[in-house]
């Protein structure tokens, strides 16, 4: 095999790799999912419980961080908006932020933040994240408004019609969105160039968890 076909097929092999194991996913919990399934994210679904609860494919979550890194490196980060209206998602939104420089709003999300210029705290963000967009619903809806791309991390209950790009995963649990979000944050820093590679990335999911 020529030298270049080798290095591309290490390449390769180095994307297919996940950023990180199954196990660790499943650890977090980012892996669980709810009573309940959309239609549009029936693709992301593993299997269900005896319980009834459907399971979340984390290899696929795995394989959409990084393909929403790729898209969100394109941006100037500070022209990105993320939301969690959640509680357990504002801790790992305001880390996002501090390392990538992305705009965080952590909390209620005034109507009119995006569609109203004289609204108190007035942004114009060229792309939206939504941690839920359910409970996200209004920045969602004020995006969409717009016309600029959302990226959301969605569960199974959540429709992913208004969504350019869908990160699955549970989306309300403590230590899933401090996986997820910490992850998204590596890879994003990698894509950018400000990190050479992940190992460099010295913060902890601990870092990016929310207090209970």
């Amino acid at each position: 095999m020529a030298k270049d076909e080798q290095e591309k097929e290490a390449e390769v092999q180095k994307d297919e790799e996940m950023m990180a194991s199954e196990e660790t996913y499943m650890t977090s919990g980012a892996h669980i999912g709810t009573r309940q399934k959309t239609a549009n994210i029936k693709e992301f679904i593993y299997k269900v419980r005896n319980d009834g609860l459907y399971i979340i494919d984390v290899k696929k979550t795995d394989k959409r961080i990084k393909i929403a890194a790729k898209f969100l490196a394109k941006y100037d980060t500070a022209n990105i908006l993320v939301v969690s209206v959640r509680q357990y998602g504002q801790k790992p939104i305001e880390k996002l932020g501090e390392y990538t420089g992305m705009n965080a709003l952590a909390g209620r999300f005034r109507p009119g933040t995006l569609t109203n210029p004289n609204a108190k705290g007035f942004l114009e963000p060229e792309l939206v994240i939504v941690t839920d967009p359910l409970a996200d619903s209004q920045a969602l809806h004020e995006a969409e408004n717009i016309g600029i791309p959302v990226v959301g991390l969605c569960d199974t209950n959540n429709e992913t019609k208004h969504l350019d790009l869908v990160i699955p995963t549970n989306n309300k649990g403590r230590r899933a969105l401090a996986l997820v979000y910490w992850l998204l944050t590596r890879a994003i820093m990698k894509e950018k160039g400000k990190i050479k590679s992940y190992d460099k990335f010295k913060p902890t999911v601990e870092d990016f968890e929310a207090e209970i």
